[in-house]
């Protein structure tokens, strides 16, 4: 773990790979779990907002869940998150040819109609992050049906921190991310050192 102004910032998502694998997954974190994605509080509102515009790109499943629960509900820890279908599915997946988990919320922004891509805690996956009064702690999660990610990853030579970078940004800002870059860049020149014997 180390500083990084007010985040404590976890050395696996400079050291491990990931590269999201969703020909070998099919979206799988967004159809698996006991609950929704995490929701900021201003991302409620967001939700409240746009969900006109999204609705044409949900499942009629998704509709009634998320015209009966809300667009966005508290669950048990008492955190804000999206509403499931039936304790699964997040309301807001939708469901390509191949039966791939899409997000029904980046379908419209990819579609122009709306300015927001998708929850923070969606695009930043598999950083989870946790905010304390102090310090926000960002943390590498790792979940098992994220192992193809792991393998692509590798084979690729994509740490976590550079494939989650635009989401790192958008929590964090420019200059946080170049922070963590140099940092990245020091750690791997020192194992480089380590491991040559010097």
């Amino acid at each position: 773990m180390f500083q990084l102004g007010k985040t404590i910032v976890s050395e696996e998502i400079l050291k491990k790979d990931f590269v999201c694998n969703l020909s070998a997954c099919k979206g799988a974190c967004c159809i698996a779990g006991d609950a929704g994605a995490p929701l900021e509080e201003v991302e409620t509102h967001i939700l409240e907002d746009i969900y006109p515009l999204v609705k044409p790109y949900l499942r009629k499943e998704g509709i009634e869940a998320i015209e009966r629960q809300g667009t966005s509900i508290i669950g048990e820890d008492g955190e804000y998150e999206t509403p499931l279908i039936d304790g699964a599915d997040c309301a807001y997946v939708t469901f390509d040819r191949k039966g791939t988990a899409l997000c029904g919320i980046e379908e419209a922004y990819n579609q122009g109609d709306i300015k927001w891509k998708k929850p923070v805690s969606c695009h930043l996956y598999p950083v989870r992050t946790q905010d304390y009064s102090e310090f926000s702690a960002v943390n590498y999660h790792h979940w098992y049906i994220c192992d193809d990610a792991c393998t692509l990853g590798k084979e690729l030579q994509v740490p976590v921190y550079k494939f989650v970078k635009e989401a790192l940004i958008r929590k964090y800002g420019e200059d946080w991310y170049a922070e963590l870059e140099k940092i990245a860049e020091k750690l791997k020149q020192e194992e480089a050192e380590g491991s040559s014997g010097k």
